[in-house]
């Protein structure tokens, strides 16, 4: 749902509270039924408009503004054809993983062979897919829940698979900022799940780490990828020597 959208459905949330009918608000702001259920349902309304209904029903549009806010309910997942959508433009996936990184406008065109128009346009794109809000001044409201994540087979972690593993991968992994563990075992089906579980709190604790390093200065921060894998597996060499 849209931002203008919340609005009007918690206007509407209001003058049903309220026992007023469209009749009621025509008598009250001078228009015709009609007119008044036209407003409502095209979303057309002027600041002065949406300042008498507000009037009318007792609050001030900051109050209507923050309570839409809070009703919308936060992103979770995207589709499959918008997920397609970010990964066919370089610079679409760019600003959007930036701006769930909350990066700034400034610090994305500062950063990035990106122009503020072009990164502007992106995030109107971003707005569209329920992301992000666009606020004036060109400041960017995540619109995601906590536990946002890709689609586990689509388009992003298929991007991610053919573009980003190989990558991330091209690394001997020997300089101090870099590290790679492997490790083998013969595990349980309960051991295994345990495993799982501790795996999932690594990246949670991720997770609470980039959100404590929200405050710091762009300067300050870098980019950190952990890779997390676990699957119950042997070599194709050994499988090779298998017995039927």
């Amino acid at each position: 749902m849209t931002q203008i959208a919340q609005l009007i459905a918690t206007l509407k949330q209001h003058l049903k509270a309220a026992g007023m009918t469209y009749r009621d608000v025509a008598l009250a702001l001078d228009l015709s039924e009609p007119s008044v259920k036209r407003l409502l349902a095209s979303g057309r309304l002027t600041v002065e408009r949406l300042a008498q209904f507000c009037e009318l029903l007792g609050l001030t549009m900051a109050e209507l503004l923050q309570e839409a806010e809070r009703s919308t309910p936060p992103l979770q997942m995207l589709t499959r054809e918008q997920e397609a959508q970010l990964v066919s433009n370089e610079k679409l996936l760019l600003v959007a993983v930036c701006a769930l990184n909350h990066w700034s406008l400034e610090d994305i065109v500062s950063a990035y062979c990106v122009s503020k128009a072009e990164c502007i346009k992106h995030l109107l794109v971003l707005e569209r897919m329920g992301l992000a809000d666009l606020k004036p001044g060109n400041r960017i409201r995540l619109l995601v829940a906590r536990d946002f994540d890709w689609l586990p087979d689509g388009p992003i972690r298929g991007f991610f698979l053919r573009q980003g593993l190989p990558d991330f991968m091209a690394s001997r992994f020997d300089v101090p900022d870099e590290t790679l563990h492997f490790s083998h075992g013969m595990l349980t089906k309960s051991a295994y799940a345990q495993l799982q579980v501790d795996i999932h709190k690594l990246r949670s604790k991720l997770a609470a780490l980039h959100n404590e390093s929200l405050s710091a200065p762009l300067s300050e921060k870098r980019g950190t990828a952990l890779l997390l894998a676990m699957r119950v597996w042997e070599p194709q060499a050994f499988r090779k020597l298998k017995r039927g």
